[in-house]
């Protein structure tokens, strides 16, 4: 399989990639610029992309099985302060991003897309979403360390999950956990829907290494096309 990844250089999407080479697959691995890239890694190649573009996206879907875009504003793996200014600053970057995917696979209709979003919009209960209670939102916000401020951004990734259930495209919407950060790959976790899934102690949480296993499994085995998952313990 050919899998490509936007945003390959991020705390999931390079491990999206090392999880994908590692089952092997063929990684195109995208990056706004990827000129000062050196990774040489075998099956694997660079190129860079702008998500915002959908011409640019296109020029690059030939070839490819599934495109997984794990696009942020920023890039939290280098810093993360800056990643949440960006996010906050402008956060409609998300439903752009998602309407130049869209149309960008107009013309590839057979390439499934897979989109890591966020956690707000999970239902905390049938039908209650979190993004729609502001106290709510800045209680996670407040456990996280993250400024209220993020509050837009949270919608933000919402509204790109908004856009992307208008389409007919063979799109996917990846969730993760309220608690996602680097750790262990254990293959060991839970799926699930718009719910969050809890722990023992009532927490949502992943880390990036697990939620790349999902990813990829999700890319080999499609089970949630035009639908939206997520995974914890």
């Amino acid at each position: 399989m050919h899998i490509g990844i936007i945003g390959a250089t991020g705390i999931i999407g390079s491990r999206v990639v090392t999880e994908a080479l590692g089952r092997g697959h063929r990684v195109t691995a995208f990056s706004r610029d990827a000129s000062a890239i050196d990774d040489r890694r075998e099956n694997l190649g660079w190129a860079s992309v702008d998500v915002l573009d959908a011409a640019s996206i296109a020029a690059v879907l030939p070839g490819l099985d599934v495109l997984i875009s794990g696009f942020q504003p920023g890039n939290a793996a280098n810093d993360i302060a800056d990643a949440v200014r960006r996010a906050i600053a402008d956060p409609t970057v998300y439903a752009t991003a998602a309407r130049a995917l869209l149309k960008a696979l107009e013309c590839h209709p057979r390439t499934r897309l897979i989109v890591i979003g966020g956690a707000g919009s999970l239902e905390i209960e049938p039908g209650v979403v979190r993004t729609d209670h502001d106290d709510l939102v800045y209680e996670a916000l407040d456990a996280l360390g993250l400024p209220r401020e993020y509050i837009a951004a949270v919608r933000g990734h919402r509204d790109a999950l908004n856009v992307l259930r208008t389409s007919n495209r063979l799109w996917t919407y990846f969730s993760p956990a309220e608690q996602i950060a680097p750790g262990e790959r254990t293959g060991r976790f839970r799926i699930g829907g718009d719910q969050p899934v809890l722990d023992a102690d009532g927490l949502s949480r992943i880390s990036a290494e697990d939620a790349a296993v999902a990813l990829v499994d999700e890319a080999e085995l499609p089970r949630f096309v035009q639908r939206r998952f997520t995974i914890g313990y």
